[in-house]
């Protein structure tokens, strides 16, 4: 297959650039960062310019597109009283409307094939909604919501979207973490830090998650256990969020 990535340069964009690689599919691996070791294409996902730029470059090296993985992103959140508007603008360019411009990008060359897969990496977040993420859960949900919708209106072109949505896994991501409230930000870091779940295994499972698929993979199992909780007993969910919720108020 022929592939392009977003964000390729580390955490889960290189592992699952590697993961496709090695099955010997062909990959366009971009990033912002161009001079990083193994990126082929600078890309600023928040630049139409740069997209445009990306579709050309599809277009004379293979001629076609199989998959589009927007995986590129950034970190963020913070409690309702602490993040400013201008942190949930800047979220929102990146996370929600990179993944719009990059579908937008290549959904006429993907209806013109009459075939191509929609890979949008979302997050748990996306699925579950923790306390003191509002802007971080708000844009992932959204790119869950895009997916679902993209996956609808293209169907009759034999074209399928799929959703990732990971829970906390070790990958720098944090690294891109900007905003007013950093107590909240040293405690998402530590998780991100003690997860046992690497980047590698979330390529493996989401490769898996394609190959059977899947419209929402959710790749590893403290998410999917979430998950199921919300699903199968909201109260107990609720109960859970809130009780989390009460200990942000311990942060100061």
């Amino acid at each position: 297959m022929r592939v392009l990535v977003t964000g390729a340069a580390s955490g889960l964009g290189a592992a699952l650039t590697r993961a496709f690689r090695a099955r010997g599919d062909e990959v366009l691996a971009t990033d912002l960062a161009a001079d990083e070791t193994g990126v082929d294409l600078s890309l600023d996902i928040t630049s139409d310019d740069d997209w445009a730029a990306a579709l050309v470059e599809v277009e004379r090296r293979w001629g076609g597109l199989e998959v589009l993985v927007n995986n590129a992103g950034v970190a963020g959140g913070g409690r309702l009283d602490v993040a400013t508007i201008d942190e949930w603008q800047w979220i929102t360019e990146i996370n929600l409307f990179g993944a719009v411009r990059g579908t937008r990008t290549f959904v006429p060359m993907f209806k013109q094939q009459r075939c191509g897969h929609i890979v949008n990496v979302a997050s748990l977040a996306g699925l579950v909604h923790p306390a003191g993420m509002a802007s971080y859960n708000a844009v992932k949900a959204a790119v869950v919501a895009l997916t679902e919708t993209t996956g609808h209106e293209l169907a009759s072109y034999g074209v399928r979207a799929s959703v990732v949505c990971p829970s906390y896994f070790r990958t720098n991501l944090m690294a891109s973490m900007r905003g007013t409230d950093t107590a909240l930000a040293s405690v998402l870091s530590s998780l991100v830090e003690s997860s046992p779940i690497s980047a590698d295994d979330i390529a493996a499972a989401v490769l898996a998650g394609l190959d059977a698929g899947e419209e929402v993979i959710v790749p590893d199992q403290p998410a999917r256990d979430a998950w199921a909780l919300k699903q199968a007993d909201r109260a107990a969910y609720d109960a859970m969020m809130r009780h989390q919720a009460a200990k942000l108020d311990l942060l100061g």
